[in-house]
């Protein structure tokens, strides 16, 4: 495409959104924040074509102000060209052998590992809760959508996947190689604490570990068990309607979670007495990395009284995505609905604030016990944990210091 053609095309495009803003000025003259958006884009675009350094790339620059566009709104939505899509949608159809083992978002730009599994290809690398990826397989996360690189940590048992990982501690990249491997089933990691306090530690929130709780929870009814610590710090894994099944196990009373968005219908999840599992005190130890399913747990467990909740303010990414395919082969991942608390907090927006925050003394004292957050996965807590403290103290009648950090 030759310079006069592109000027053309950019003319006509200017022309096109100016009568868009035209009709949304005459039509709907309250929205005047979108008529001037338009109009600042177009002039946006003007200079680009006619004062930038050498003759730009028109459609690299559209495709960059997508992408642009849709990481704004928040870490689930994105824009995929029309090749992107394509093989989003050739990958994702093909059934998943192995992974690294890693559940992630989208922070400051760039991919966020939220938790690592026990036992998986990324804790055998030593990766970590709080690691950037720079980059997966070569390519750069800035504009990734969670869905590509989530399929980029996908694949055949035994293959690898080369990272450029930023970790809290250094400042420079540092190369990481993840062998994939196939998932194995999570398992929650039981320990008894002092008197009659059971300790579960919960490292995904899936339907199937929503099972094994489930019947978890019965057994420690018939034991000399009144008194419960579920620890679901850095628990990542799971959908949001999965932390409404667990928390249908512990509330016979009140709402749990409700869904709303422009264009869904909005949805209440109540408690049902029926699915009540387990009716003795509890407490719930959270962390930054505590994500999805476990989120709404918390947020039910916490607004509705039913126990209290110890530790950081959770990571903040309940919601829901649709998948829309535009008429040239592209596609937009929209975040179309959020989940709130019974309180009515967003979780996306706001995360789930604990009932009982964790104090910057005991922050210090887990990342000494280079716990950071949360113990290694797989592990249960240490003896000396402040948050299991806390929780104990809580269980047995004490008074704890809700001083936040």
């Amino acid at each position: 495409m030759n310079r006069l053609t592109k000027q053309i095309v950019l003319v006509l495009s200017i022309l096109v959104m100016a009568y868009v803003a035209a009709g949304f000025v005459l039509q709907r003259s309250s929205e005047d924040k979108t008529y001037r958006s338009l109009t600042v884009y177009s002039e946006v675009l003007e200079h680009v074509q006619k004062d930038y350094v050498e003759d730009p790339d028109m459609h690299s620059v559209t495709v960059g102000a997508l992408h642009g566009l849709l990481d704004s709104l928040d870490p689930n939505s994105s824009y995929l060209s029309p090749l992107e899509y394509k093989d989003y949608l050739d990958k994702t159809h093909r059934k998943v052998e192995a992974n690294a083992g890693l559940a992630i978002s989208k922070r400051n730009g760039y991919v966020i590992i939220i938790s690592v599994l026990s036992d998986s290809p990324g804790q055998k690398a030593g990766l970590h809760a709080g690691d950037y990826l720079e980059s997966i397989a070569g390519f750069t996360t800035s504009q990734m959508s969670i869905g590509q690189a989530q399929v980029l940590l996908t694949g055949l048992p035994g293959s690898s996947v080369k990272l450029s990982v930023i970790r809290r501690t250094r400042v420079e990249p540092e190369e990481v190689e993840v062998v994939l491997a196939k998932p194995i089933e999570a398992k929650i990691i039981e320990d008894r604490l002092e008197g009659d306090i059971a300790y579960l530690r919960m490292t995904q929130l899936d339907a199937g570990a929503v099972g094994r709780l489930k019947d978890r929870l019965a057994e420690l009814n018939s034991k000399n068990v009144s008194k419960l610590i579920l620890d679901v710090r850095d628990c990542a894994v799971g959908f949001p309607e999965d932390g409404v099944a667990a928390a249908q196990l512990f509330l016979q009373a009140g709402n749990i979670a409700s869904l709303k968005g422009q264009t869904v219908a909005a949805q209440t999840f109540s408690a049902d007495p029926a699915k009540v599992v387990w009716k003795q005190p509890i407490v719930l130890i959270v962390s930054s990395g505590t994500a999805g399913a476990a989120e709404v747990l918390a947020g039910a467990l916490g607004d509705d009284h039913r126990g209290e909740t110890v530790g950081d303010r959770t990571f903040g990414s309940a919601s829901t995505q649709k998948v829309i395919q535009l008429d040239d082969g592209s596609a937009l991942i929209l975040t179309v609905a959020d989940y709130y608390t019974p309180s009515g907090k967003s979780i996306p927006t706001d995360g789930v604030v604990p009932t009982v925050p964790a104090t910057s003394e005991d922050l210090a004292t887990l990342n000494d016990q280079q716990q950071i957050t949360a113990p290694p996965p797989g592990q249960a807590a240490s003896p000396d944990d402040p948050l299991v403290k806390k929780a104990i103290t809580i269980l047995q009648g004490g008074t704890v210091n809700k001083k936040a950090a």
